[in-house]
């Protein structure tokens, strides 16, 4: 029996939402429609704010939520258009939100308002998605799973990556080793051992740093566009070592998983420190070095943790990065560097498919998470439901 649910990403790359319809039967999926609704400036503009501490931060969280469950209605109802599809044929709607602080090490100390008051705290990790998950029932009709992310917060894990264990499902191989690597904002690897081998110890996942979102932020800031298209600009200029040494210095770049960051680490503030010691780079060439930096500390994951597999398959819009691509499969010759529209899953579905796979998993009551992947206690039931 056929049951159709739709996926909703928005990810740290902040260029807008990608959704798609997903229709499962047993442990099987298509997808039936996708479509993308890009943000707002002004959207764009407050959740990069919120990304750091500032003023009213409640009351801006709060409308910044309602403004995004907004544009999830909005990109739900005109996918339900295009596909032709009732909404009340549709499961569920499993949306990720909008990460703006993720920091699942965070330990308690005395700045804490629990600890200062004397009150016992379990741990200090947490996650943050913005989303308003109650508004975009109301608005859809459509039962909606969100917050995948606390509960493996909560049984001690990193919370991130979570995809790792759909990737088992969309790109594993009977008899080959596959590394899945996902270039959205930040990068993360996925490595699958052979599914005629597996078992749950057979798949490994983490981020490896950033993806997208200096690049973008740069390219912007030095040419107006929101980002750099298949890399042209990057391609231009002349990679700088100085710079991409101080840069794979940080030290999460040789911490073992598993582990995962965002934009708490890898934003303009780091970026600004990291050139102030280089004031003489021409911005071309700064590009160059980012687009590097991204190849380079990806290639060195797979190189450390998947080197076994025959290919390394693509997907998030560093998928669409020709120059990208290139310096990868120059970083990794003896590996088949190729898209995940060769899988017949284009690479902007993948993690929109993902949380439509696991809005499913919670419906069903069953575990979507991987311990070894994430670092939790064990595999945990994700997301919360909230009925339409």
């Amino acid at each position: 029996m056929s049951e159709l649910y739709i996926g909703l990403m928005s990810g740290t790359s902040l260029d807008g939402v990608d959704a798609v319809l997903v229709n499962f039967s047993g442990t099987d999926y298509s997808v039936v429609q996708h479509t993308y609704e890009p943000f707002s400036d002004a959207l764009v503009s407050g959740l990069l704010a919120l990304n750091t501490t500032g003023a009213d931060e409640l009351h801006r969280c709060a409308l910044a939520a309602n403004t995004l469950a907004g544009v999830y209605a909005k990109v739900v109802i005109d996918l339900l258009g295009k596909s032709g599809v009732a909404s009340n044929r549709v499961v569920a709607i499993g949306v990720h939100g909008q990460t703006v602080r993720h920091r699942p090490e965070q330990s308690n100390d005395d700045a804490d308002p629990a600890a200062a008051t004397g009150e016992k705290t379990n741990g200090g990790g947490y996650t943050v998605q913005l989303n308003n998950p109650a508004l975009l029932a109301e608005l859809t009709g459509i039962d909606v799973v969100a917050d995948f992310r606390s509960r493996d917060v909560a049984a001690g894990g990193q919370g991130a990556p979570l995809v790792s264990a759909f990737h088992q499902v969309a790109f594993g191989r009977a008899d080959d080793a596959v590394a899945v690597l996902n270039i959205g904002g930040i990068s993360n690897l996925t490595v699958l051992g052979p599914l005629s081998a597996r078992v749950p110890d057979d798949v490994i996942g983490f981020d490896c740093g950033p993806g997208n979102a200096l690049m973008d932020h740069w390219c912007q800031q030095h040419t107006g566009q929101t980002f750099d298209a298949a890399g042209h600009w990057a391609a231009t200029g002349q990679v700088n070592h100085g710079l991409l040494k101080a840069m794979l210095d940080e030290p999460f770049f040789a911490k073992s998983p598993p582990k995962s960051t965002g934009r708490d680490l890898f934003n303009t503030r780091w970026l600004k420190a990291k050139l102030a010691d280089f004031p003489a780079i021409k911005p071309v060439d700064v590009q160059a070095t980012l687009a590097e930096l991204t190849a380079s500390s990806c290639a060195s994951c797979v190189i450390r943790f998947g080197i076994m597999s025959k290919s390394l398959v693509m997907c998030g819009g560093g998928a669409l990065n020709t120059f990208l691509m290139a310096r990868l499969q120059a970083n990794l010759p003896a590996l088949q560097v190729v898209s995940s529209q060769a899988g017949g899953l284009p690479p902007l579905q993948v993690e929109a498919t993902a949380f439509a796979w696991l809005a499913r998993k919670a419906i069903k009551r069953e575990t979507g998470s991987l311990p070894k992947v994430t670092g939790a206690r064990g595999a945990r039931i994700l997301g919360a439901i909230y009925p339409a």
